[in-house]
């Protein structure tokens, strides 16, 4: 975490332009640490915390090679471990003579190459001591960790109206709207209008719905297989199959209208979330192979794009970032979800990553994914402009969000799973709210 909060803070504008105050190196104008202004503090801290990380990227190489470490371990340890003076060189070199694109992009390179090295490294070690042991995480009572969705009225019309309510998939909407918002404000900065983001995120409230409610249609037989899932409104009769297709073409066309009302971009981007996640992915992806929480990842990322089209009416590089970075966190995130309720999932007929390749190694992907979202939050704040708060943010909460991710390889339980599945929402929302800040707030 200390090459990755390196490599995110040096790839954000504000650090750019605090290099300017010192263009020698190692010291500045040949004093060390005279700070007398906000930049040079900001050159001198990462200058410092180059150092500090760099004393631990050698020890962690020693402790691999002297503890014996497998052979993957060593080499990813010791890549790591030859590319940072390489880094520091170039770091010097485009100090000293201005800040190039070959040289920044050289620099950014090879702190990913870094960062890499020490995650696999990671994901190798935790495989190596923790493989073996046996895993509980589907173990125990389910349905308290589903996040109270069973709550509420049991008869009369307001249990009709909660029933139509949990058809369109209500928890989801607060993230997915918030990728978006995130997505308009990256193209439009301060110049937003009210009616833009109204009309974007009303009709993206009406698309999830939509959505959720064909996907309640078509998974109603493997819901009443589940515990998880088992008292959903089609699973139980309470709501009859055709009104609930009735409900999700009306809430399809509601959001339609208002996209179009945006722009024919957005429409056609619109319709494509709603298509992709009620047809790829219920019906194509999920029941028939391991990778569709990764491919499924898409209809996550689409919101990203809906939000830089309605402002833009193209579909920007920036806007391409942020729906990578989605994608990336999803598997990341969803794991921890499908190890907590493998058993759920099995008996559903869903061949996903814990049901088919068993838990040791999807906790090796959760570290897997983590790094690659770490590392594209990195490239959006180079591609977006993005401030010292969204590299703080991504640092912060990517350090929680790694920390439960290992917690789960010790302890290997329901517990440990839903708190990583936690940080990771965690880590998503903070960082969009930060892309919304630092894009908005000059």
């Amino acid at each position: 975490m200390g090459v990755y909060a390196l490599l995110v803070v040096g790839a954000t504008s504000a650090l750019t332009d605090a290099a300017s105050a010192c263009t020698s190196w190692p010291a500045c104008g040949g004093r060390w640490y005279a700070i007398d202004s906000l930049s040079l503090a900001v050159v001198w801290g990462h200058r410092t915390a180059a150092a500090v990380t760099g004393v631990l990227v050698l020890a962690a190489a020693a402790l691999a090679w002297r503890r014996g470490a497998s052979r993957r371990v060593r080499a990813a340890v010791t890549v790591a471990l030859l590319a940072y003076p390489v880094q520091v060189a170039v770091g010097a070199l485009t100090a000293t003579s201005g800040a190039s694109a070959a040289l920044s992009g050289a620099h950014l390179a090879l702190g990913v190459v870094i960062f890499a090295g020490l995650v696999a490294a990671l994901a190798w070690t935790l495989e190596a001591q923790t493989g073996h042991l046996p895993s509980s995480e589907w173990d125990g009572e389910s349905r308290a960790d589903d996040g109270g969705e069973r709550d509420g009225p049991e008869s009369g019309p307001l249990a009709t109206a909660y029933a139509y309510v949990r058809l369109t998939k209500p928890r989801l909407m607060w993230l997915l709207c918030l990728v978006a918002a995130a997505g308009m404000a990256l193209a439009a900065g301060e110049s937003l209008r009210a009616e833009t983001v109204a009309l974007t995120l009303g009709g993206g409230v009406l698309a999830i719905g939509a959505s959720g409610t064909f996907n309640h249609v078509l998974e109603r037989e493997k819901d009443r297989k589940m515990a998880r899932t088992n008292d959903r409104p089609l699973a139980t009769d309470r709501i009859p199959k055709r009104n609930a297709v009735a409900f999700g073409l009306a809430l399809a066309a509601a959001s339609l209208a208002a996209f179009a009302s945006v722009n024919a971009l957005t429409a056609a981007l619109g319709l494509t979330a709603i298509v992709f996640y009620s047809v790829v992915y219920t019906l194509v992806l999920k029941p028939n192979t391991r990778q569709s929480t990764v491919i499924g990842g898409a209809a996550g990322a689409l919101p990203a794009l809906i939000g830089w089209a309605a402002v833009t009416g193209d579909v920007g590089v920036a806007g391409i970032a942020l729906a990578a970075v989605i994608f990336l966190w999803t598997p990341a995130h969803f794991y921890n979800l499908a190890l907590a309720y493998k058993d759920d999932y099995e008996r559903g007929g869903f061949p996903l990553m814990p049901v088919v390749r068993g838990e040791a190694t999807t906790r090796k992907h959760i570290v897997y994914y983590l790094g690659a979202t770490l590392v594209s939050a990195t490239a959006l704040a180079a591609l977006a402009d993005l401030g010292v708060l969204f590299a703080a943010t991504s640092a912060a909460l990517g350090a929680v969000f790694l920390y439960a991710a290992v917690r789960l390889h010790r302890e290997r339980d329901r517990p440990a799973a839903m708190r990583a599945f936690h940080a990771s929402n965690a880590y998503l929302g903070c960082l969009l709210v930060a892309v919304v800040v630092d894009a908005m707030v000059v």
